[in-house]
């Protein structure tokens, strides 16, 4: 599957901090349950490469609120990064490491 593939699939999806300072993300999905703890600062490399793809996708679609679209700008996401992540139990339950 790639990032163009449609899906008919649904997940929830839930991003919090832990009790030990990691930020989860936490993906539920059918028979599946996948909980990655990431460092704050490679949290905020997620976000970064979250926005920079949003606006991507609305120049792509042509979005008249999306300024950079206008100015021949934008900005080019780190594509296909990927991030190590780190066991964890339940959400919001702590796992990850402890530094």
């Amino acid at each position: 599957m790639s990032i163009n593939s449609e899906s008919d699939k649904a997940a929830n999806l839930v991003i919090g901090p832990t009790s030990l300072g990691m930020v989860r993300i936490y993906v539920e999905a059918e028979g599946i349950e996948l909980p990655m703890d990431f460092e704050p600062d490679e949290a905020l490399e997620i976000a970064d490469e979250l926005r920079a793809a949003a606006e991507q996708a609305m120049a792509i679609a042509g979005d008249p609120k999306h300024p950079k679209k206008h100015r021949g700008e934008g900005r080019t996401a780190k594509l296909g990064t990927k991030l190590a992540t780190k066991p964890a139990t339940k959400p919001g339950g702590g796992g990850g490491r402890r530094d």
